[in-house]
């Protein structure tokens, strides 16, 4: 459709524009998860478990919390965005996993693997122009 065909031209706005609203998502999921203190951060770092990783719940929930607010600044900087993408994928594996093994089934589980998906395409594409990394 010709209205649309001149948006490829602003391919590195769209890249800023996704970042910035995913990475401030992030940031606010994150900021109270990671203000929860040990015992928010023991019962994400129970998550794990599904990972047969029982153990060191405080230090897993606590980089949980920290990927998702320290890794959405990140986002938004696009700075080494690949390495947040990189953990963003593994964080949201996690979740996934964690809805799974409770029996939660695919809906419950959807928004993670949505959002693994996002940050796995996002892997390949990188942070655009508009980015501390520069793409």
């Amino acid at each position: 459709m010709a209205l649309f065909s001149q948006l490829g031209n602003y391919r590195n706005t769209g890249l800023l524009l996704m970042r910035a609203v995913l990475g401030a998502m992030m940031i606010v999921h994150g900021f109270s998860k990671l203000k929860g203190g040990p015992a928010v951060w023991t019962d994400l770092g129970a998550a794990m478990n599904y990972l047969h990783m029982p153990y060191i719940h405080v230090f897993w929930g606590f980089m949980c919390a920290a990927t998702e607010a320290i890794g959405g600044l990140f986002c938004i900087l696009g700075l080494w965005f690949r390495s947040v993408c990189l953990l963003m994928m593994f964080n949201f594996f996690v979740a996934a996993m964690f809805h799974f093994g409770k029996g939660d089934g695919i809906s419950e589980a959807a928004h993670a693997i949505e959002l693994i998906g996002t940050f796995t395409g996002l892997f390949f594409i990188g942070p655009g122009y508009y980015s501390v990394d520069k793409g």
